[in-house]
């Protein structure tokens, strides 16, 4: 693959100005894969110096310009569609079947959403004697993490584009060679130079410098709590805009009235879904107290199904991204072993038979209080903590008894009551027995899961500024 030593800045790729380097490791094998530069402080302000002169002639162009230029880059996407998926299950471990299906889909369903968005857009309305116009941001910084590598980048810059915002996209550096072909992408539909720009970087260096630098106008980052709070943090002292979409430790809450085995099968598999390395991931499965042992035999049936192994083979999950990650799970896997929570199956260790990579047991916790690490803790892995209530009202209560609000699941046969309970959460999306994911649908969090929306016309609405001009007529 080309260009995995440059960085993609005014149309051109550049040889970075700094020298520090990341290795990338494959997470299947943990064989090397290469060297990815890491930008530093002059790299981040040649990258928004482009977008900044960019964005004077880019903000003008008329939205039927863009919409041009973003049906390309979706035809470019769709024929790059497998070699996209490859990158991502080698860069991140992510089952090649999972890549076709999900990862790569999503990034095509975002750019059809903002296509969608700005074709129904109006710019401009007359109230009275006033223009209610609405104008790009400026220069956005979009900081991305390696989770859901084309998701996450293309639900930022598929709407900024769409708007007419310039932007310097800062990818994980676990998980840049996906990033790397779309940039090659957006130069082979044509995108104007320093439109789009690209580099690789540490978030306590490049996303760092990226927050503080005065000529960006906008920060959107996708990523650990801890990491919006920092981001949160250097931006404050320029008042820019800073979008957020962090953690979450959401709560499944499976009602009497519902069918037990389909619910707690179909949540562990919702919480085991890129191998529990989503943000969104039920990891705390809340289930009526005299039908737990019931419902940790159907947990232990959905977990033990599951196939781990090399993620270009037949399996269901392959390794988590890297080592710290896999440290990190078993750290936590061994405080629910020593708080007293009831270890199903899984546990500590690799899968039997994987002496290399980083895999863990597919794993179940159950009789889990409020307060294990294991209940408060985003695991960011194969993990599930079911948890008993005794009333709804008490299950309500420990779904909303987190720093998290970013997502929660209700089942039950009662829409009704699915509807009432919902109305109680205090989280930024939900989903009621399994509906569909929507990539048009708003996306993002209350409390420390972030603020603003992502997807469809609220991501587009997101890089958009409010002007009002009197004396219009």
């Amino acid at each position: 693959m080309e260009n995995l030593d440059r960085f993609y800045i005014n149309g051109a790729w550049v040889e970075p100005q700094g020298s520090e380097k990341h290795a990338l490791i494959n997470p299947a094998d943990e064989s090397f894969i290469c060297d990815i530069p890491m930008a530093d402080q002059a790299d981040v302000d040649a990258a928004v110096a482009a977008a900044r002169a960019a964005f004077e002639d880019w903000q003008m162009t008329p939205k039927e310009y863009r919409l041009e230029l973003l049906r390309r880059l979706l035809d470019l996407y769709n024929r790059h569609y497998d070699e996209i998926a490859a990158l991502m299950t080698r860069e991140m471990g992510t089952t090649l079947s999972f890549s076709k299906s999900a990862q790569a889909w999503v990034g095509q369903a975002h750019i059809e959403a903002a296509i969608e968005s700005l074709e129904k857009l109006d710019m401009q309305e007359v109230r009275g004697n006033t223009l209610i116009s609405l104008e790009p941001v400026g220069v956005c910084a979009l900081i991305t993490p390696w989770n859901w590598p084309m998701n996450q980048l293309v639900v930022k810059a598929a709407p900024a584009l769409a708007a007419g915002c310039t932007m310097v996209a800062k990818p994980s550096e676990f998980s840049p060679l996906s990033s790397i072909l779309f940039a090659r992408l957006i130069h082979e539909a044509g995108f104007p130079p320093g439109v789009y720009n690209h580099l690789t970087g540490y978030g306590h260096v490049a996303g760092e410098a990226l927050s503080r630098h005065r000529d960006v106008d906008m920060i959107s980052i996708t990523g650990s709590t801890r990491a919006g709070i920092a981001v949160a943090r250097a931006a404050a002292d320029t008042v820019k805009r800073v979008a957020q979409e962090l953690g979450g430790k959401s709560a499944n809450i499976i009602l009497r009235d519902a069918d037990l085995e389909k619910a707690v099968k179909s949540g562990v598999e919702a919480c085991y879904v890129n191998c529990g390395q989503a943000c969104r991931a039920p990891g705390r499965m809340l289930v009526p107290a005299e039908r737990m042992e019931e419902a940790k035999r159907h947990a232990r049936e959905a977990a033990e199904a599951h196939r781990v192994g090399n993620p270009t083979d037949d399996v269901t999950l392959g390794p988590v991204v890297n080592k710290t990650q896999f440290d990190r799970i078993q750290s936590l896997i061994r405080s629910g072993i020593e708080e007293g929570a009831t270890l199903v199956t899984g546990g500590l260790g690799r899968p039997d038979g994987l002496d290399k990579g980083y895999y863990v047991k597919p794993t179940v916790f159950a009789d889990v209080k409020p307060g294990m690490a294991i209940e408060r803790e985003e695991i960011f892995g194969p993990v599930i903590a079911l948890i008993p209530y005794d009333s709804e009202d008490e299950a309500v209560e420990i779904a909303n008894d987190t720093i998290y609000g970013l997502s929660g699941y209700i089942q039950t046969a009662d829409l009704d009551k699915a509807r009432g309970i919902a109305r109680r959460l205090r989280v930024g999306a939900i989903w009621i027995n399994g509906a569909d994911w929507d990539p048009r649908a708003p996306f993002g969090g209350y409390k420390q899961s972030g603020n603003g929306r992502e997807h469809g016309e609220w991501g587009l609405h997101d890089y958009l500024e409010i002007k009002s001009t009197a004396g219009w007529q």
